[in-house]
């Protein structure tokens, strides 16, 4: 979607938060929500942690984030909607654009749309709601289901993982909670969109998943904003619990404008034959510093990370993966494919861990880097550690550029550059695409094409 860059006041909306962040920022949050009291001790427990917490000096460049000027929480509706006719015009236009409504008639099993700090609007379909799936925001699931969440909430991941992760336990708002019954195989994606409208502003999504034994799911998730000359803050928490034999998709593609910066903690943990997909396509935001995780804890537990990133002029994707082989025959996949143009910087990060006792492990990493001219930069940092034996775990790692005589063999073919550049990246990237829904490929190609305008100069 093309955005327009963005001077001046922000939009207003039903209620917005004093800048910066204290106890009494926390305070208010949690009572707008009416949230029982352990949430509230929760996210004060985290604040503290986050105070004490120093900024990551390993990767990007994270110093023109100016925290203290950030506004930690946005209403913009006093209420959610089951009905897309419900919302505000201006929120309903922004959705639209997007093509939601469509996408949820034609291709979705259900769909959560996230505008600011809220759940705005959510809907699942009839016959899954009779199967006992469940798929709310998470206020309103804290609401109705608070055992649940007190049981599972922050266990995969805690506080104190990292100043970004205690930073969302503080001031959560949003995001999505599912549930899938045993044995249930949820066949059409369910779908949350975040859209981000003001400037200087934090989300602060939390999504908490949990595929019982032997189910099914593939949760997809999108993003956009406008263009702001103020930098604003994305900071999720996800958490996936993937139960004996479950197994749980998780798709992103992230398109964030270029004032925001990314910064996500998602991680999973998987049971006994249980198998954890993680399919990501970062193409916008500032910086993102991005690393889902696998903590293969059962017998046979599989993990899949595949990942894609285009980096352009004034971005930095640092991005990767993490996998912990925990249990015996636990097996993975990490294949990273980046391209960098216009003086973008892809970095990726990736760890295999294979603990003592998870003998007959096999794990695999490979990342692959396109650079498409002198400027831009990839860097990859991986990283083995390996105490089990009976093992089987390796590295790959390239970085080429768009090869001459690729180049000289389209071009003889009346092919002009740009277009032989194109379709050299579409190769490229292939791999990656085809594990999105088709509509989403789609979509995301469509995306890079632009993004790769004039790349060729």
């Amino acid at each position: 979607m093309a955005r327009k860059k963005v001077k001046g006041k922000p939009n207003q909306r039903s209620f917005r938060i004093k800048q910066g962040l204290d106890t009494d920022t926390v305070k208010t949050i949690s009572a707008i929500k009416s949230e029982p009291r352990w949430m509230r001790e929760f996210r004060l427990r985290a604040l503290r942690i986050f105070e004490r917490k120093p900024l990551p000096t390993w990767g990007a460049d994270l110093s023109p984030l100016k925290l203290d000027k950030i506004c930690y929480y946005v209403r913009p509706t006093d209420r959610s909607a089951r009905r897309w006719e419900d919302l505000p015009s201006e929120i309903r236009e922004t959705y639209t654009k997007l093509g939601i409504p469509k996408a949820e008639q034609q291709y979705l099993a259900g769909v959560s749309a996230q505008y600011e700090s809220e759940v705005v609007y959510g809907s699942l379909r009839e016959e899954l709601a009779k199967q006992g799936v469940i798929f709310l925001s998470m206020d309103e699931a804290l609401q109705k289901y608070p055992e649940i969440i007190k049981e599972y909430f922050g266990t995969v991941v805690a506080p104190d993982d990292n100043k970004f992760a205690a930073l969302n336990s503080a001031v959560w708002s949003g995001g999505s909670f599912i549930y899938i019954p045993p044995k249930v195989k949820v066949s059409l994606p369910l779908h949350a969109f975040f859209a981000i409208e003001s400037a200087r502003f934090g989300q602060f999504e939390r999504t908490l998943i949990i595929a019982d034994k032997d189910s099914f799911v593939h949760y997809v998730e999108g993003c956009t904003a406008p263009i702001y000359s103020e930098n604003s803050l994305h900071a999720a928490v996800v958490e996936v619990i993937v139960k004996e034999g479950a197994r749980v998709r998780y798709s992103t593609a992230q398109n964030w404008s270029r004032n925001v910066y990314n910064l996500t903690t998602k991680r999973a943990f998987v049971e006994e034959e249980g198998v954890i997909e993680w399919v990501s396509g970062s193409l916008g935001s500032r910086v993102t510093m991005l690393y889902p995780s696998s903590c293969l804890r059962g017998k046979g537990a599989r993990a899949d990370h595949l990942l894609l990133s285009l980096a352009g002029e004034g971005q930095v994707l640092d991005t990767g993966a993490k996998v912990f082989h925990l249990a015996p025959q636990t097996s993975s996949r990490v294949l990273a494919k980046s391209i960098s143009r216009g003086g973008g910087k892809n970095v990726f990060r990736g760890l295999l861990q294979v603990a003592e006792k998870a003998k007959e492990a096999k794990g695999n990493m490979r990342c692959n880097a396109l650079l498409l001219d002198e400027t831009s930069q990839a860097e990859t940092f991986p990283s083995l550690k390996i105490k089990g034996k009976d093992v089987a775990v390796g590295h790959e790692a390239t970085v080429g550029k768009v090869g001459e005589e690729q180049l000289f063999y389209l071009r003889s073919r009346g092919l002009d550059e740009e277009e032989a550049t194109g379709l050299i990246v579409n190769g490229f990237i292939e791999p990656i695409i085809k594990e999105f829904p088709l509509e989403f490929a789609v979509e995301i190609n469509q995306l890079i094409q632009l993004k790769m305008k004039g790349a060729t100069g």
